[in-house]
């Protein structure tokens, strides 16, 4: 069973910074990517930013956030920076990952951790 936890999310004012981390654990075989989609309220989710071969972002981050991966740690951050109220969104940590040697890919989802940017 795998699970990922995030952590990080608060409230912020405009222009403000705030870095959220997602954790991998459980029994994990091979991670191939991690990254972040948020849902704000009345929309659909979108992806924010992925790791896979190199790293890509959502055109209305770029410039502002930054992904990394720590893979001896089996987590992923996301520093957002210049944080505007439109980044006000529940955001969820996702991980296309294989548990067993022998076995299928699943994707899994984290709980989701509030950012509220707001004077």
């Amino acid at each position: 069973q795998v699970q990922l936890v995030e952590s990080g999310g608060g409230l912020v004012q405009p222009g403000g910074s705030l870095r959220l981390s997602c954790v991998a654990s459980g029994t994990i075989f091979s991670i191939y990517n991690m990254g972040w989609y948020r849902q704000a309220p009345g929309k659909q989710r979108e992806l924010v930013a992925a790791i896979t071969s190199d790293i890509n972002y959502a055109a209305a981050v770029k410039g502002r956030f930054t992904l990394s991966r720590d893979n001896a740690k089996n987590t992923v951050y996301l520093q957002m920076n210049s944080l505007k109220p439109e980044d006000t969104a529940v955001y969820y940590c996702y991980g296309d990952i294989k548990g067993q040697a022998v076995g299928p890919r699943n994707v899994y989802w984290g709980q989701g951790t509030q950012v509220t940017v707001s004077s």
